[in-house]
């Protein structure tokens, strides 16, 4: 029995001071697993965003995008409920409006705040739906590549990783390119052009898998690492993705 938690978080990217989740790393094999129970969920979360303003901006938009795809992830998540689509479909217009600021103003008290209030959202979606299979992928690129860092392996998959699910959630897909700021969408795609053009505000669209040593011939192995050490979010997916398909979101991804 774990000793009572309190969090103070210091970034906005994990949720965890609203989630009971931790995630832990063997070395020597890369495996990279989240793991929660009830005794690791906080009684008491701290959540003051004058501890995140000297974050620097690359690690506030990663930080960010952490939470927005924990919201995006938990939204599109077969085990998604009425609770969890309300925490997530705020948490990702918070983003939407408020990461681009963050980044460009770390002292920007106003955007600083809505996202620390997006990212404790995200937590009680993780609570209350599910991360799904991006989160698999990208704990096997990190796991073996430490130096990545999650947010940022997590933004380098996330255009073909959605790609991939177009016309199996098209309506919440447009709920979500509507919450991210994009007021007219009327298909799926448009989430991923909104995704797009976040990415783009915040100045991580040219991110690269290369950058970090990830080479393109490892990419079947660390599909077939991410179902073997984290293979449950891949049953939580909008449908059932093949190996073929993994390895593609990866080589597809890949720069």
């Amino acid at each position: 029995t774990p000793l009572p938690v309190v969090a103070v978080t210091t970034t906005a990217g994990t949720g965890t001071e609203a989630d009971p989740f931790t995630v832990i790393t063997k070395e020597e094999t890369g495996e990279k697993v989240g793991f929660g129970i009830d005794g690791t969920f906080p009684v008491l979360s701290i959540v003051d965003p004058d501890l995140m303003r000297s974050v620097p901006s690359r690690l506030t938009a990663y930080q960010g995008f952490d939470a927005l795809f924990h919201s995006t992830e938990g939204y599109i998540a077969r085990c998604a409920n009425v609770m969890s689509d309300l925490y997530a479909l705020k948490a990702i217009e918070l983003i939407g409006a408020y990461l681009p600021r963050a980044v460009r103003d770390g002292g920007d008290e106003e955007a600083r705040a809505m996202v620390a209030l997006a990212n404790t959202l995200s937590g009680m979606v993780e609570s209350l739906s599910s991360c799904i299979s991006e989160h698999s992928l990208e704990h096997a690129l990190s796991g073996r590549h430490p130096d990545l860092p999650h947010g940022a392996g997590l933004i380098m998959v996330s255009l073909q990783y959605y790609e991939t699910f177009l016309g199996h959630a098209e309506e919440r897909y447009i709920a979500m390119a509507r919450a991210l700021g994009y007021r007219d969408a009327d298909k799926a795609a448009d989430f991923l052009e909104a995704l797009r053009r976040l990415q783009v505000e915040c100045g991580v669209e040219k991110l690269r898998m290369s950058d970090y040593g990830i080479e393109r011939n490892e990419l079947p192995e660390l599909a077939r690492h991410a179902k073997e050490t984290m293979g449950g979010l891949f049953a939580l997916d909008p449908r059932e993705l093949s190996l073929p398909e993994i390895i593609g979101i990866l080589e597809k991804s890949y720069c």
